[in-house]
């Protein structure tokens, strides 16, 4: 502990600011200035090194958060990248898009604001990309298997790395053009430029593992012919289907998922030509769902040049800070200012959309909301309390029920829980001998620090699973629980 009484010297919690709004809405830059290196000692600094340090626990990966904390204090950048990438092999990701179990199960946060933990992760990867301490670790032998991993999310790059490091060969497969998952298609720039990926799939290639890129398994490929070619076979396809929203005027023109209109502007924003693109520039927009990507829909309209944006949320409006019933060190449900929402436009909470409503041309034109009243646990529309809501672009992101089951259950057998997920079991391995599944398409849909440490956790199983034994971390089982978020 470089600092002893850094947490009583400093008590405030400083971030980088993020660029004006007026200015930032023009491009797809990140939000973030650059950051001060003596602020993020200073903060670094706060850590107090716990005996039981519960950041530990709040975290999915286990990082060693202290430890690094104490390393960037002494300005010691390289040892921290290393203690960093000891638990965690995309710390690039978590660091900028994580919403941080960490902090809010930091001690330092029972009676002072928590440690800012992302923003010193975030800023010790920058640094190492910066001086060239992230290198290619190719493995010293090669094993003789082959693994096949489906999906290049977060989960299917963790666990490929991993794999090839271990020395199998390894080949990733992607229906998209390109790799990446929703860390390509699904996050705007204004949250991780792709630079960052592609730095990272730089030094994959470099160890040895193989991209397929446009190969969609199941039609391209059969599931079944894949195992047949692979020694194991990885699932981390993610949970792709989305929650669907049945109400009358479901199928009018203008009425689309949010992962529909996220995937074309991402698209376009590389470079591509997308036809026909689904577009907010001067329309009035509504967003379905408070969460996330409901967040990256309010963020991207902003910056195609919407006339309005209304974003609705179904249940009440959470508190601004940590309610009794989640005492530290849980993770509280909290009422959330995110960038896209600085940006402009009205957040509704407690609105149940009852209708879309149609023009003359068979366009959305309107939607007909409620108020939300709580019946027998169930949220309903009150009646008496409808209005309208001016729409010509409606984005439903309401979250994703499960991966895609029937070609999975057709050619390989594979089996599903209740809650539609591929059942495993607690080393990974499904009910096909051989194939094992990590991230969203096991657990549900979840965070990233959960894929990435499912997708670790999954490749240590499978190196069990070829040569008897491992020595791969294994961070997680299907079952584990951070504290204060519940099993997906």
């Amino acid at each position: 502990m470089a600092d002893p009484k850094g947490f009583l010297k400093v008590t405030e919690r400083e971030l980088p600011p993020r660029r004006p709004v007026p200015v930032r809405i023009m491009d797809w830059k990140e939000v973030y200035e650059p950051g001060d290196s003596a602020v993020l000692r200073r903060q670094a600094g706060r850590c107090m090194d716990c005996g039981v340090p519960f950041c530990h626990k709040g975290c999915p990966l286990g990082n060693l958060i202290p430890e690094w904390n104490d390393l960037t204090w002494r300005g010691e950048g390289r040892s921290a990248i290393e203690r960093l990438h000891a638990t965690n092999n995309f710390p690039e990701f978590t660091g900028k898009l994580c919403p941080a179990p960490c902090e809010s199960s930091c001690v330092l946060g029972i009676n002072q604001p928590a440690v800012t933990i992302k923003q010193i992760e975030a800023s010790i990867i920058e640094e190492a990309f910066a001086n060239g301490w992230v290198e290619a670790e190719p493995p010293g032998r090669l094993t003789g298997k082959t693994v096949a991993v489906v999906g290049s999310g977060p989960a299917g790059l963790a666990a490929a790395q991993q794999l090839t490091r271990a020395g199998h060969t390894v080949a990733v497969f992607e229906r998209d053009d390109r790799i990446g998952g929703l860390l390509r298609y699904g996050i705007p720039d204004f949250k991780m430029e792709k630079k960052h990926l592609e730095s990272r799939l730089r030094q994959m290639r470099d160890e040895g593992t193989r991209f397929r890129a446009g190969v969609e398994i199941g039609k391209d490929i059969s599931w079944s012919d894949l195992r047949a070619r692979y020694d194991a076979v990885v699932i981390a396809t993610g949970a792709t289907v989305p929650r669907e929203l049945a109400i009358p005027g479901r199928d009018l023109a203008g009425v689309h998922f949010a992962m529909e209109y996220l995937v074309e502007s991402n698209k376009a924003v590389a470079g591509d030509a997308v036809a026909n693109q689904i577009t907010a520039e001067g329309k009035h927009v509504v967003v379905i769902g408070g969460g996330d990507t409901g967040a990256d829909c309010i963020g991207t309209a902003h910056r195609h040049g919407a006339l309005s944006v209304t974003n609705l949320a179904i249940g009440r409006r959470p508190p601004g800070e940590r309610p009794e019933h989640q005492p530290w060190p849980m993770s509280p449900t909290l009422f959330e200012v995110q960038s896209a929402h600085e940006e402009g436009g009205e957040r509704s909470y407690l609105a149940s959309t009852v209708e879309f409503l149609a023009n003359d041309a068979g366009e959305v034109r309107a939607l007909r909301v409620a108020e939300t009243e709580f019946v027998d646990g169930r949220r309903v529309p009150k009646s008496g309390t409808e209005r309208e809501i001016p729409a010509d672009l409606v984005l439903i992101a309401m979250g994703f029920t499960g991966p895609e089951r029937t070609l999975l259950e057709e050619q390989l057998g594979a089996q599903f829980t209740t809650r539609g997920n591929v059942q495993r079991e607690n080393d990974y391995q499904t009910t096909a001998p051989g194939v094992f599944v990590a991230g969203d398409a096991g657990r549900g849909q979840s965070l990233i620090v959960w894929a990435i440490a499912e997708g670790r956790a999954a490749a240590a199983s499978v190196d069990a699973y070829l040569m008897g034994a491992t020595q791969l971390p294994a961070p997680v089982r299907p079952t584990d629980v951070a504290i204060g978020l519940q099993p997906a």
